[in-house]
């Protein structure tokens, strides 16, 4: 028995929709037929799911996501964390090993491959560490780490701050042809600042976090990854400096890619209204011109992907705020119908455009199986009600953080069915 999906509209390239019956089984896509020329067919005893002309698009998949557990699971858990992805249309996500411990061993790779084997909604991608407790001072061992299930390697978190690690490291990655994951931060330019160097900061005496301290180590791990010929991937892109310099390391033939967050594109540091905790996040919020840049990095393809570095923290722990909270904010929920609103809608992308850049696109950088529609490919599905207007309530959530600054938006283009591997994971 498998299962049909009726009258779902699917976009192609030229930004045509085309209604089609999707018929699933055994977790794969098995039919795409044309619901205009077969307007009535026999589904027997198989499942029906009926589109009722919502979009239905390859699962959305996140590249960049903390699920917390193991060591912090009051912030968020697995089952939470994956049921959250769930909920934002996502299928496949990948978590960053800033854990406690952190996934620097064989042991808590299968700790949370096997937890995710149980209780997971989504398929979850491990990172493992680049550093041995994410310390900076000596490798982990990148071959067991590999062969235990990870799929690439990152501090994040915090920036590795020895040339000589990171050329190392990159230097055992690219033997292995497996990706460095660099959160691109000089901690001797950050320590203590809370928020952007900018106009919040001069307002609230704060002390700012520069974009050089971002750029600084793009611009350097761009000649490392010349040098050791890795495919180097730069996490949560959020200044000019940094998009210029990955722009030129892509015109000069280096293995860089790059991803960017929803709130990096739609806000600034001027957006932020008060002394609010629910508005840090690390990279910070920066300038207009730095949003400018970043929109513009997407469009013309120096920016590869879209992720949500979904960070959920406590409300007792943002309730401490601006200075003493720590960074991060929530994503996965509100990152499709954020992007759709604010971009598709107003006509600065096409549909195909923000499906590919969070389907097909970090499919490819990755090398992931997902991310496309076609006959033979496994049922990894999202089906989007694109005129569903909701307003964002952070109560409504899945996950168990809160943190977010986007509640009370209005929005359209709401997830309303998620299936895995054929298998509904979630529905509304």
């Amino acid at each position: 028995m498998g299962t049909w999906i009726l009258n779902g509209l699917l976009v192609n390239d030229n930004n045509e929709m085309k209604k089609k019956h999707l018929y699933i089984e055994n977790g794969k896509i098995m039919k795409l037929i044309d619901a205009a020329a077969n307007t009535h067919f026999e589904t027997g005893e198989d499942e029906v799911i009926d589109a009722k002309g919502c979009l239905v698009s390859a699962g959305l998949i996140d590249m960049h996501v903390h699920l917390r557990e193991p060591g912090f699971e009051y912030k968020e858990t697995i089952a939470t964390g994956t049921k959250s992805a769930a909920r934002g249309g996502f299928t496949t996500i990948a978590c960053m090993p800033n854990t406690r411990p952190v996934i620097d061993t064989v042991e808590t790779v299968r700790y949370v491959l096997d937890k995710a084997e149980t209780e997971s909604s989504v398929r979850v991608l491990p990172y493992g560490c680049i550093t041995k407790n994410e310390l900076g001072r000596e490798l982990t061992d990148f071959s067991a780490l590999k062969a235990a299930g990870v799929i690439g390697f990152t501090d994040d978190g915090v920036g590795v701050q020895s040339a000589q690690m990171m050329k190392d490291a990159m230097a055992q990655a690219a033997a292995m042809q497996m990706p460095i994951i660099a959160h691109c931060e000089d901690n001797t330019l950050v320590e203590g600042a809370p928020v952007n160097e900018g106009t919040f900061a001069d307002k609230h005496g704060l002390k700012g976090i520069p974009n050089e301290s971002e750029a600084i180590h793009v611009g350097r791990d761009i000649l490392l990854a010349e040098a050791t010929g890795v495919h180097y991937h730069v996490c949560h892109v959020s200044t000019e400096q940094s998009i210029r310099l990955i722009r030129l390391g892509k015109q000069i033939g280096v293995k860089v890619t790059a991803e960017v967050c929803p709130h990096h594109l739609l806000l600034c540091e001027e957006d932020i209204p008060a002394m609010d905790a629910n508005w840090k996040m690390n990279p910070p919020l920066r300038s207009r011109r730095d949003v400018e840049a970043c929109i513009e990095a997407v469009m013309d393809g120096t920016i590869d992907i879209l992720v949500t570095d979904h960070a959920p923290h406590s409300e007792e722990e943002k309730a401490r705020g601006m200075q003493l909270a720590p960074f991060g904010i929530v994503g996965f929920e509100t990152a499709f119908p954020l992007l759709y609103t604010k971009f598709v809608l107003t006509d600065k992308w096409t549909l195909p455009f923000l499906l590919e850049r969070m389907t097909k696109k970090p499919a490819e950088v990755f090398k992931l199986p997902s991310g496309k529609i076609e006959v033979g490919a496994e049922a990894d599905l999202t089906i989007i009600d694109l005129e569903q207007e909701k307003t964002v309530n952070a109560n409504e959530f899945a996950s168990k953080g809160r943190n977010t600054p986007f509640i009370g938006w209005k929005l359209k283009g709401w997830p309303k069915l998620t299936m895995v591997s054929g298998k509904i994971v979630w529905s509304e």
